[in-house]
């Protein structure tokens, strides 16, 4: 963090702006459309979070995760989920090595950005090696407890249509994701500029614009961020308000949901607003900047019941109903 000097908050506020306003337009070289799905994976990323993408094949959420990393100037690494997958595949394992000393080599997890593909594609046994590392930010095995580089990020990737052959994320899992965000189709144009651009000779290369020290500074920069007592009060109160048995439920969710959101999701709905806050240009964030987070946020922590899915309503409609 030696490399970056600002003379005030208010300067490195502005220069945070200005960063991310450059990450987009990096981004945007190679990724046509899908801005808000750009800007809430960086979201995650500053305010210290892992993303879930959720979105059917060929929408270019790999792609999406590779432009990413480039352009943030970090360490990648892609693990494709299947099943036979196992823990030391991704962890690292203990080899005999010349010397006939056990010698642990790391495995595929020791990098700042970890692309986990179609993470439900492998047994919970292997998902589960990712708790440890998403949470702790470290990995432990054979007794020993190895720290991963700063800053750590895992962004997986889901496909909601093919069921056969998949596993279930587990509740625990789901709930160290910040961001479980909806990748959808593109529009008509979106299409037409994307299948112009990938049928020709021509290739967009992506330039790095942050580096590893400016992340983590950004990052306790939005940690920083004064939080106004009733903003708190009514990101706590929203998350509140998904639990079924809780005081606060609305009719809506005692109706439909049969688990709301932990106290997981306040954290995350403070840091989101933060971070959301900065780039559009305000010192402390507002209660819209905690509705612009929500969604993303809350849409994989509310399990709705059967009679949510006999009569069609869904998780979305649930948090508009609350919101």
């Amino acid at each position: 963090m030696a490399n970056v000097n600002f003379k005030s908050d208010v300067e490195a506020v502005e220069a945070f702006r200005v960063k991310f306003k450059d990450l987009s337009t990096e981004v945007a070289k190679v990724i046509v459309g899908q801005d808000q799905v750009v800007k809430e994976v960086l979201i995650a990323i500053f305010s210290g979070g892992h993303v879930l993408l959720v979105g059917v094949p060929g929408l270019a959420k790999t792609l999406l995760v590779n432009s990413i990393s480039t352009a943030l100037g970090l360490n990648y690494s892609r693990i494709q989920f299947t099943p036979d997958l196992m823990p030391s595949d991704i962890i690292g394992s203990e080899v005999l090595n010349d010397a006939r000393k056990f010698e642990f080599i790391k495995g595929p997890i020791f990098a700042n950005i970890i692309l986990a593909d179609e993470i439900n594609r492998t047994p919970p046994k292997t998902q589960s090696a990712l708790l440890e590392a998403m949470q702790e930010k470290s990995v432990t095995t054979g007794g020993q407890t190895f720290q991963l580089d700063k800053p750590f990020f895992v962004l997986a990737t889901q496909n909601p249509i093919e069921q056969e052959g998949t596993y279930p994320l587990p509740e625990a899992q789901l709930d160290r994701f910040m961001f479980n965000i909806w990748v959808d189709y593109p529009t008509f144009d979106e299409e037409m500029e994307v299948v112009r651009k990938t049928t020709s000779d021509h290739s967009e290369s992506i330039s790095s614009v942050l580096s590893a020290e400016e992340i983590l500074y950004f990052q306790h920069l939005i940690k920083r961020v004064p939080v106004a007592e009733n903003v708190l009060k009514y990101a706590v109160m929203l998350t509140a308000k998904t639990r079924p048995q809780g005081e606060f439920a609305t009719d809506v969710v005692k109706q439909y949901v049969a688990w709301g959101a932990g106290p997981r999701a306040s954290q995350y709905l403070i840091l989101g607003a933060k971070t959301h806050a900065l780039i559009n240009g305000k010192f402390a964030p507002d209660i819209e900047d905690v509705k612009a987070v929500a969604l993303a946020i809350l849409r994989h922590r509310i399990v709705p019941n059967y009679k949510a899915e006999a009569e069609g309503f869904n998780v979305e409609k649930i948090i508009s109903a609350i919101l």
